[in-house]
């Protein structure tokens, strides 16, 4: 879900943020795997259209290309750093860079009832203009068209 929305915010966004590729991976997925029904359901009430998701499993190319990574929970991060060949400079959580008092952790809803994926869905929202801040400050300035 949380690619799927960033990957809808910056579409709002100017070049080069725009055309900033957004991938999916996870720390323990199968591959080839579609998106659970809530988190499709979740998303569709927001607008994003998840209907060619698939997931994959994260590789060490991916974390190397990746200007950012995020991960929902402490146990993901600690399972990057500690499998990766080459652990990521810019490795958060998904709401780390807010600055707030909150958790920065994301529950995973997996298996919960649809309120669970909402929730977790609302607070991927709250994040996402924090992160597009940081992904400026890491992509330069906007470019004219």
């Amino acid at each position: 879900m949380g690619a799927a929305l960033l990957r809808h915010a910056l579409a709002a966004q100017a070049e080069p943020l725009r055309s900033l590729p957004v991938i999916s991976a996870g720390v323990s997925a199968r591959a080839g795997e579609p998106m659970t029904e809530h988190s499709v359901t979740a998303l569709k009430k927001v607008g994003v259209d998840t209907s060619r998701h698939s997931s994959r499993l994260l590789t060490q190319e991916m974390l190397d290309r990746a200007v950012l990574v995020l991960c929902m929970t402490e146990s993901h991060r600690d399972m990057i750093e500690a499998t990766a060949q080459r652990p990521p400079k810019n490795l958060y959580l998904f709401r780390e860079l807010m600055r707030t008092g909150d958790s920065p952790e994301i529950a995973d809803p997996y298996g919960g009832p649809l309120a669970a994926y909402e929730v977790s869905r609302d607070e991927m929202v709250e994040a996402i203009p924090s992160l597009i801040a940081f992904l400026k400050t890491q992509i330069g300035p906007p470019r004219r068209s």
